[in-house]
């Protein structure tokens, strides 16, 4: 696989792409091996790999190794696309957590596999088999993950700096999915705890620990990088999930592939939330105690909810905060210490991050 030193972020992805399908292609052979029924396994597995995404784990990745002035090559790449595959696991156990039904506008893994119950007429509950079966597939993705990255052909220093990154980075993303699920079970409207479910459970592992993860792997003394790393992902991080909050009430289901104000439904405890029900008045917190987290919620009971986050101007101040925290990220890479490659890319993925385009 060639690489070229001035690639773009969608040649990147493209590489990433590549690897991935390769990576699962070998993988559900594997798995079909073993016998007949894993065959919806792979496929499902698969498919939900290789189906959009925008890959912006590995393309942080990328970038945090181009910054330490090293070469991207083939072994690199195999590496930090190990990464996507991280996410995969996320985003599995995320939808069973949530109730999700769809996700990027198909049926959730869980959903798929209820399905094929029913359809099959299998015994016992589709829907404990759907669950289960999410479990099962998140879980592989987690160690897909690991045997991608053992398998990258990277130099054994380079592994060593980058795997307790990668630990610490799983390690954060559960820490971070848990609190998440604490605070729904709370149901409380604290901004200060849905920051920091924001910076763990997304902010951290999307932006902050790829950098640090490519840095690792791209220098022998990775530690310099790190704190610059921090300074750009951290807010950045924090902004990316922000915008998510964003798009979970206002976003467009052609591309968000999830139902309008399906966090809304969810009763999902984000800072748009919380800074709404801050601000509410007595009578649009009735509002909200009557609407919010309901799974029936009609795009009626959306639009009632959508005029109070607008009302309260809750949503102009996530907007505004999103864009401090975008500048914070701006002025971080403005540092000598970073190769012009690395800061090429990582301007690029700002826009990326905050406007969910590529």
């Amino acid at each position: 696989m060639e690489i070229s030193p001035n690639s773009s972020v969608t040649e990147l992805r493209f590489s990433v792409n590549q690897i991935l399908a390769d990576f699962a292609k070998i993988e559900g052979r594997y798995l079909r091996s073993i016998g007949p029924e894993l065959d919806p396994v792979a496929q499902a597995l698969e498919r939900f790999v290789l189906e959009s995404g925008k890959r912006l784990r590995p393309l942080f990745a990328c970038a945090g190794y181009l910054g330490t002035g090293a070469e991207l090559t083939s072994e690199t790449l195999h590496a930090i696309s190990a990464l996507e595959l991280v996410h995969v696991c996320a985003l599995i156990h995320d939808d069973v957590m949530d109730a999700s039904d769809t996700r990027r506008g198909a049926p959730s893994i869980h959903k798929f596999f209820e399905a094929m119950h029913q359809e099959q007429q299998m015994t016992g509950s589709a829907s404990q088999f759907g669950i289960s079966s999410a479990i099962l597939l998140g879980d592989l993705a987690l160690i897909w993950a690991s045997k991608a990255l053992h398998q990258s052909r990277i130099n054994a220093d380079a592994m060593a700096r980058a795997l307790p990154v990668y630990d610490e980075m799983r390690v954060e993303l559960m820490a971070g999915q848990y609190l998440d699920v604490h605070e729904q079970a709370l149901g409380s409207a604290s901004v200060e705890r849905s920051l920091r479910v924001a910076r763990y459970k997304s902010g951290k592992y999307t932006i902050e620990r790829p950098l640090h993860f490519g840095a690792a792997i791209g220098s022998e003394n990775p530690e310099p990088f790190f704190g610059i790393y921090s300074a750009y992902g951290l807010p950045l991080g924090e902004a990316f999930q922000l915008r998510d909050d964003v798009l979970g009430v206002f976003g467009d289901p052609n591309a968000t592939g999830k139902p309008a104000g399906d966090d809304l439904r969810e009763g999902k405890r984000t800072v748009l939330m919380a800074k709404t029900v801050e601000r509410a008045s007595d009578v649009q917190r009735a509002e909200i105690d009557r609407l919010f987290a309901d799974p029936n919620l009609d795009i009626t009971g959306v639009e009632t909810l959508r005029a109070i986050i607008v009302e309260t101007e809750s949503l102009d101040h996530l907007e505004a905060l999103i864009e401090t925290l975008t500048h914070e990220a701006t002025l971080a890479i403005k540092d000598n210490r970073l190769a012009p490659a690395g800061v090429r890319i990582l301007d690029d993925l700002i826009a990326i991050a905050i406007q969910r385009t590529i």
